[in-house]
């Protein structure tokens, strides 16, 4: 009983499984194009629908409008034709010799819109009218040779002695049912009308091409070598068709590789465009600029040579130098932060005026100890003359400057003479020892030196700051007596 049940169930899942693959084998199942035709005669259901010679369906059912006119359903069973197009047309041809027929259809370009649906509510309903404008019913050719026998031959003429009286003022009507009868002619119209509308491209063609022959008569050799080598080429390209193929396959992909490269190649030439049109401004200048470089490097060609022999003097000259050059890195490498250092004091100075401030200082300085009296320019100094006033070698009595060392003096010529640039100090000549009577070491009266041999400094200070002091109150000669106030005032800021 189980192995029985197993059964069944697997039969069963065989069955839908052969069901699926079968509707996922390309068939679109339900759609159908509601074709009208002038005259659908021998058509029946079951019959083919083929384009370009291959079957993509079947005829499903006929019908008649009420303007009893046929109509043929069309069951489309390959996905890959479905659905027609606005553009698309369908004709009706023999199949074989026994009278057996077959739609004839081409589904319309990409480019068209797809076929409306037959609203709810009207015959057809749900499917994809092709109206009579898209078909055509050619007449069968044992129907036009049945007209040229008898009885019908006779009937067809006086078909047409009374097609007359018939078809008066109905010539537009009886033009269209011509030309859905035979779709050649209304290709051959639509050839026509665009002839018509290219007339005077064709006037100019006719005219044009006695100038474009003309030459190419007169090379036909080179023509009939360039037909020659097209053949060879066509012939090589037909050897390589395979590889030809497989660079057209793969050509998509480089393309979608290719089309970032040329989107960011795109932003490059827009963002150079401004840059070539400065270029092509100073392009004059450039040329200008490249025919004056020819005799500059002509002129410079000599340089050049010297500074390549210089160049050998000179390279072992910078081999011996990179100690010092190393040692200079490690000197500029410690020097860092004393220069960092230094460039915050200087950036410090800058902001807050501190060079500024320096320079008036320097000024104002100058100005305190610069006078100018009615005379000239006068520099404000205190003179001390005293013995240690000149230049002096040796120890001068009454004055050590400068030298460590201080002996006592004694009061004996003998023990110590007087140099004689410190007695021309003290305003009198110096001693000597010959016939003009004086007593070497003995100094004379009004020397400025005491009875030990010593110098009165305090003496002579006192009598240099009463001359200063007598000049200051006697005033400039230029602006005779001034008060002790007034001299205080030119002290400060100068007599002018």
């Amino acid at each position: 009983m189980r192995r029985l049940a197993g059964t069944f169930v697997g039969a069963v899942c065989a069955v839908v499984l052969l069901l699926v693959l079968l509707g996922a084998g390309g068939g679109t199942g339900g759609y159908r194009v509601r074709a009208i035709f002038d005259n659908a005669a021998n058509v029946v259901s079951g019959e083919d629908v083929k384009t370009a010679g291959a079957v993509i369906g079947s005829v499903d059912s006929l019908d008649v409008t009420k303007d009893k006119r046929a109509v043929v359903v069309l069951k489309i069973d390959l996905r890959g034709f479905a659905p027609f197009r606005a553009d698309a047309h369908c004709t009706i041809r023999p199949q074989s010799l026994i009278g057996e027929k077959f739609v004839e259809c081409s589904t319309g370009s990409a480019r068209a819109p797809v076929l409306p649906h037959i609203p709810n509510g009207q015959p057809g309903a749900g499917q994809h009218l092709l109206p009579v404008t898209g078909t055509s019913s050619p007449v069968d050719l044992d129907l036009v040779n049945d007209t040229l026998r008898i009885p019908f031959r006779q009937r067809f003429a006086i078909l047409i002695n009374e097609f007359g009286t018939a078809l008066a003022g109905r010539g537009d009507e009886l033009n269209q049912a011509i030309h859905r009868a035979n779709p050649s002619l209304r290709d051959t119209d639509r050839v026509l009308a665009i002839l018509a509308s290219q007339n005077h491209t064709l006037s100019q063609l006719a005219s044009e091409s006695d100038r474009v022959l003309t030459p190419l008569a007169a090379r036909r050799r080179q023509i009939g070598d360039f037909v020659q080598q097209a053949n060879t080429t066509a012939t090589a390209t037909a050897e390589r068709s395979a590889d030809i193929v497989r660079s057209f396959q793969r050509l998509p992909s480089y393309l979608s590789q290719l089309t970032p490269t040329l989107t960011d190649l795109g932003r490059l030439s827009d963002d150079m465009t401004p840059v070539l049109i400065d270029l092509d401004r100073a392009a004059p200048s450039l040329a200008r600029f490249v025919l004056e470089l020819g005799p500059f490097s002509r002129a410079a060609t000599p340089a050049l040579r010297a500074l390549g022999k210089s160049t050998d003097v000179g390279g072992p000259a910078l081999v011996h130098a990179d100690p010092l050059i190393r040692r200079l890195a490690t000197f500029a490498s410690q020097a860092h932060p004393v220069s960092t250092l230094l460039d915050r004091v200087t950036h410090s100075l800058d902001q807050t005026g501190g060079v500024e401030r320096i320079m008036d200082y320097l000024f104002f300085q100058m100005l305190s100890v610069n006078g100018f009296d009615g005379i000239s320019h006068y520099l404000r100094a205190e003179l001390l003359t005293n013995l240690c006033s000149q230049y002096a070698h040796v120890t001068a009595p009454g004055c050590s400057a400068n030298f460590r060392a201080t002996k006592s003096i004694g009061g004996s010529a003998a023990a110590q003479k007087v140099n004689p640039f410190q007695v021309a100090a003290a305003g009198k000549p110096a001693p000597t020892g010959g016939k003009g009577g004086g007593t070497a070491g003995k100094p004379r009266s009004g020397s400025g030196l005491s009875a030990t041999g010593t110098t009165d400094i305090t003496k002579l200070r006192n009598d240099s700051t009463q001359r200063i002091r007598a000049g200051v109150a006697n005033g400039s000669p230029a602006y005779g007596p001034s008060s002790s106030q007034d001299a205080l005032l030119n002290y400060l800021l100068g007599n002018n």
